[in-house]
């Protein structure tokens, strides 16, 4: 199941707002990622400014700085895209009636999902580097970053804001790029992130399912459901 080919970023937004989001990488639904529909040039040929990059690779700092698309590690724990349309009822379900400190106060989150949430809502939007430092993940401290901060984005509180590169003396950047995280509601609004708390989560992820099946019809509903399951 190609889609399209994405060749630029206008084309990546375009589609990601027409289907309501999409893989960055291939899966277990065959031709439903980004990297199946980028074209080569897009996804292979790197290309020298400053330093080297590859299109497909950058836009997703570009469409989170131009708050086109919502981008994390979404889907099975790997990164994609979400269309600000239904960004308000992946967070609905996915967080399933929990505001994170609820969720806490439940026994629902780990004491290092609270210490990674916490931090950031004092310190505002940070990069990878400086909360694992300022927490002390490192080798002989806390263990285990990685599956924190993939779980907060899973379930929606946590999201990436941009990925910001190092720089050589001269000015050059190298490097795949630190991430920088925030609070979803910090950085994209309560409004979008709430707005279908008013749902029941069921019934948004209903939403969801009817809203990519308009446009592809013959996608397999049991494969589509495992995708979506937080």
């Amino acid at each position: 199941m190609i889609i399209t080919e994405i060749r630029t970023r206008r084309d990546l937004v375009d589609l990601v707002n027409e289907i309501g989001f999409l893989p960055f990488f291939s899966g277990k639904i065959e031709g439903f990622s980004l990297e199946e529909n980028a074209s080569y040039e897009a996804w292979y040929q790197g290309r020298w400014s400053g330093r080297v990059k590859w299109d497909a690779w950058d836009w997703k700092g570009e469409v989170l700085q131009n708050k086109e698309l919502v981008y994390g590690k979404f889907f099975e724990k790997k990164a994609g895209f979400i269309s600000k349309e239904l960004w308000p009822d992946f967070c609905n379900y996915r967080r399933d009636g929990y505001d994170f400190d609820a969720r806490f106060d439940d026994g629902l989150a780990p004491y290092k999902d609270k210490g990674v949430v916490d931090y950031i809502t004092v310190a505002g939007a940070m990069l990878t580097r400086d909360i694992k430092d300022s927490l002390n993940y490192k080798k002989d401290g806390n263990k285990g970053f990685e599956t924190v901060i993939t779980r907060l984005q899973m379930q929606t509180y946590v999201v990436p804001v941009n990925f910001e590169y190092s720089k050589r003396k001269n000015g050059d950047e190298y490097g795949w790029g630190n991430c920088r995280y925030d609070i979803a509601e910090t950085y994209w609004g309560d409004k979008l992130c709430r707005s279908a708390y008013k749902r029941d989560p069921d019934d948004s992820l209903e939403r969801i399912i009817q809203h990519i099946r308009v446009v592809l019809p013959k996608m397999d509903e049991e494969e589509l459901r495992a995708l979506l399951k937080a």
